[in-house]
């Protein structure tokens, strides 16, 4: 086990975990609401240091990033546990299962990642990667070093300054917004609304961001809710991409899929205000990136991810509109 950062000590043993927005108190011998972190004798200790439940070399497309070095790859870790307990969690047999993967450091997990392929650097993803923090900053600052890139995947359920020590060394990210309304995050998450909107516009500060949101039918999904959301989000850029993905049944919730005309629906009305927005989740669907101004084709991903309309200065080669790819 490996002693937590972002705890103080209280009496009787007791410690106070600040990390997330939880800010769990926690007694001897007791662990917070994500499970991997357990008070032992009066100190704080991350049970997931090092373990390594699942790895892939992945697509960036796959994050979800669609403006983030278009067509390379990624290798992919992620370990046991999560901050929020979604009832439609669909990674949820690693995200509740017990830390008993293979354990790594990041010195190894840095040297894996070298020899992959067409690869840019790490994902952190598959859970939560703030619930390990300690070992995402480690192999963080050691991969910044190496000259690899950093990808957070993540439900944005942090802290301002554990986030903020982290961000220099993170190159871009994916942020889940589940919804635009806070008694979706208590009654479906058992989160909050607001600290995910403050990690949003930290992050988009300082690295290339997108969001994601899985629309369920019924809860998340109206056409009102998808334009307070699309407007916030294009209050801090309008070019942060917005992905709308398809829900399927997962883990706790039993309901149908939505349907994809619900989709198409909030995706033109999300377009209305964001200037790049994707369907996920669904065969056969335009997944190409678009000019913002003059709407000519800048990456193909028909078939492979083709770049094709960009010029060197990072604009439209078309009509010369900037645009935000990270290549």
């Amino acid at each position: 086990m490996k002693e937590a950062l972002f705890y103080c000590s209280l009496k009787n043993q007791q410690v106070q975990c600040y990390l997330c927005p939880h800010e769990c108190r926690i007694s001897n011998e007791e662990f917070g609401q994500c499970r991997m972190r357990k008070n032992e004798k009066g100190k704080l200790y991350s049970l997931n240091y090092g373990v390594i439940m699942a790895y892939h070399l992945d697509p960036i497309e796959k994050k979800p990033l669609y403006h983030f070095y278009p067509g390379s790859r990624i290798f992919s870790i992620g370990s046991a546990g999560c901050n929020l307990k979604c009832e439609f969690c669909q990674n949820w047999a690693i995200v509740l299962g017990q830390p008993s993967g293979i354990r790594m450091t990041a010195e190894e997990i840095i040297a894996i990642a070298k020899t992959q392929s067409q690869n840019i650097g790490i994902a952190y993803t598959y859970n939560e990667p703030s619930i390990w923090y300690e070992f995402v900053y480690e192999t963080a600052v050691l991969a910044h070093q190496k000259g690899l890139k950093n990808v957070l995947v993540t439900n944005g359920f942090i802290q301002k300054e554990p986030l903020k020590q982290l961000l220099p060394y993170i190159d871009a990210m994916n942020i889940d917004l589940k919804a635009f309304h806070d008694s979706f995050y208590r009654e479906i998450c058992n989160g909050k609304l607001d600290p995910v909107k403050e990690t949003i516009r930290i992050a988009a500060e300082h690295c290339h961001v997108e969001v994601t949101t899985l629309l369920i039918g019924g809860m998340n999904d109206s056409i009102e809710e998808i334009e307070r959301l699309s407007c916030w989000i294009a209050e801090i850029r309008p070019d942060i991409p917005l992905h709308l993905s398809r829900y399927f049944p997962a883990y706790q919730m039993t309901a149908p899929p939505t349907p994809i005309p619900v989709l198409t629906a909030a995706r033109e009305e999300a377009k209305k205000h964001l200037q790049y927005v994707y369907i996920g989740n669904v065969h056969r669907v335009d997944r190409n990136t678009y000019c913002p101004a003059c709407g000519s084709k800048i990456v193909d991903r028909s078939c492979i991810v083709e770049i094709q309309g960009i010029d060197r200065e990072g604009k439209c080669s078309e009509c010369g509109q900037m645009l935000s790819i990270v290549r």
